[in-house]
C-alpha cells in the first residue's frame, strides 16, 4: 500500500489506465498545466489543452467518445456544466437508449465541486443530484483517495457518460489554490483520511452503486457522500459521547445509489438522516426518502441540506451548507 493525497490518487489511476488503454485521452482549459505530469508522459496528443468554451471541448469529448476514443473532459468547476448540458442532457445520456444500444458514449466528465470556502454560488455548488435526475448518466462522488481512484479506474471501463465529482475541500490541488495570497476565509478543517489516505499500488475498478458502511450504529443511519462523510463522521463520534449510536453510509455513487444499503441499514436502526450538500428540493435527499419509503420500512427522517443559493459572505455561508453542528442537532431531534 501507499499514501496519496486525493488529486494524487485520481491522476494516478488515469496514468495507469492510460497506459493500459491508448484509446483514454484527456482534454480542458488548462488540462497540460494541470495535469503536466501526464503530459509528460502521454504527450500532448492525449493530453490537451483547450479554448475556454465548455460547449466546444464537451461537445468534442462526446464525439470523440462515440467515434471510439475513451475522453476524459474537465470541467474547472461543476458549476460550468450550464454552459454546455445540451451535450450532456441530449447527447451522451441518450444515444444509446435512441440508438437500441448500436451507439454509446463512453465519456468521463471530472469536475471539482462543492463549497465551505467563500466563493459565492456560482463556484460552490455540488449539482450531483441535478445530474442523477437525468436518465442514462452515472454520478460517482468519492469520498477517500482509494475510492477515488478506484472509482476513476471503473468510470473509464464504463460504457456510457459518467460524471466524476471531486469535493475542493478533499483535493490537495485546490486547497493550495484557494489558500494562496493570504486568503482569509479559507478553513482546512477536513480529516486526513479524506484528503491523504492509504491506496493499492495497482488499481482495481471499485463497482459503481456500492455504498460501504464506514460506521456502525444502533440508533440512527446517517447517509451521505464526499466531504459530507466525513461530517457525518465527526458528527458521529460528538454523539457517541451523549450516547447516541449512530451509523454512517457512504454511498459513493449517486446514480445508481444503492438501494439496498440503504434500506437494510435504515431498517435496522429506525431513523435515517440525509447530509447532503446539494440542494434539498427535489434532489438526493428526497429520493433516499422515498425508496425507503417504498419498501415499506417504517422510520424517523430528517435532512441536513443546502436549502437555498450559497451566499458569499463566508459567515452566513457557514449557516446554509451541512456542518457538523448542524447533524448533531437533527440527530438529536430524530431521538427524542
Amino acid at each position: 500500500m501507499r499514501t496519496l493525497f486525493f488529486t494524487q490518487a485520481v491522476d494516478d489511476a488515469l496514468a495507469q489506465a492510460m497506459a493500459n488503454d491508448p484509446r483514454i485521452i484527456l482534454l480542458g482549459e488548462d488540462v497540460p498545466l494541470l495535469r503536466r505530469n501526464l503530459l509528460v508522459r502521454f504527450g500532448p496528443e492525449r493530453v490537451r489543452g483547450t479554448p475556454i468554451s465548455e460547449s466546444a471541448f464537451l461537445g468534442a469529448g462526446v464525439a470523440a467518445a462515440m467515434a471510439g476514443l475513451r475522453p476524459v473532459v474537465e470541467m474547472y468547476m461543476v458549476d460550468f456544466l450550464g454552459v454546455c448540458m445540451d451535450a450532456l442532457l441530449n447527447h451522451a445520456a441518450k444515444v444509446e437508449a435512441f440508438s437500441g444500444g448500436k451507439w454509446t458514449a463512453p465519456v468521463v466528465v471530472r469536475a471539482p465541486c462543492g463549497g465551505g470556502y467563500g466563493d459565492g454560488g456560482q463556484h460552490e455548488q455540488s449539482l450531483w443530484g441535478w445530474l442523477a435526475h437525468i436518465p442514462g448518466l452515472t454520478v460517482v462522488v468519492p469520498s477517500t483517495p482509494a475510492d477515488a481512484g478506484g472509482l476513476m479506474t471503473a468510470a473509464l471501463q464504463h460504457d456510457g457518460p459518467v460524471i466524476f465529482l471531486e469535493h475542493k475541500l478533499l483535493s490537495e490541488t485546490w486547497l493550495e489554490f484557494l489558500g494562496s495570497g493570504g486568503r482569509r476565509t479559507v478553513r482546512y478543517d477536513i480529516p486526513a483520511e479524506g484528503a491523504k489516505g492509504a491506496v493499492p499500488k495497482n488499481w482495481e475498478p471499485l463497482p459503481i452503486g456500492k455504498a460501504i458502511l464506514r460506521r456502525t450504529g444502533n440508533d440512527v443511519t446517517i447517509v451521505s457522500v464526499g466531504v459530507g462523510v466525513h461530517r457525518a463522521l465527526e458528527a458521529a463520534q460528538v454523539l457517541e459521547a451523549e450516547g447516541i449510536s449512530a451509523g454512517v453510509l457512504d454511498l459513493r455513487t449517486v446514480s445508481p445509489p444503492d438501494i439496498t444499503a440503504v434500506r437494510e441499514t435504515v431498517a435496522q436502526t429506525g431513523r435515517l438522516l440525509v447530509v447532503d450538500e446539494d440542494y434539498q428540493g427535489f434532489g438526493l435527499s428526497g429520493e433516499l426518502s422515498a425508496v425507503v419509503s417504498e419498501a415499506g420500512i417504517s422510520c424517523k427522517y430528517a435532512r441536513v441540506c443546502t436549502q437555498t443559493t450559497i451566499p458569499y459572505a463566508r459567515h452566513l455561508e457557514d449557516r446554509i451548507l451541512p456542518n457538523k453542528e448542524r447533524i448533531c442537532a437533527a440527530v438529536r431531534q430524530l431521538m427524542q
